[in-house]
């Protein structure tokens, strides 16, 4: 599971609301949730029109994309 938040947060700065990026992005609002809620992966050709509708950077991937889910038990024992 994936952490999101990174991406939730450019995504309200550039398009407002998660409507308009799927909307910019060419796919449903739904199947955008289901992405950003770990129910669904995003595909590679997704991540690349994603980089450039936010002005990510090839080397923002690993950040925005693919950082792990810390869940509450293991940020205790951190």
């Amino acid at each position: 599971m994936f952490d999101y938040s990174k991406l939730l947060g450019k995504i309200k700065e550039i398009y407002k609301t998660q409507d308009a990026f799927a909307i910019a992005l060419g796919i449903g609002r739904v199947s955008l949730s289901q992405r950003l809620n770990n129910r669904m992966d995003f595909s590679q050709n997704e991540i690349k029109k994603a980089c450039e509708l936010l002005g990510l950077a090839e080397g923002d991937i690993p950040a925005y994309f693919f950082t792990p889910k810390v869940q509450k038990s293991e940020q205790i024992g951190a």
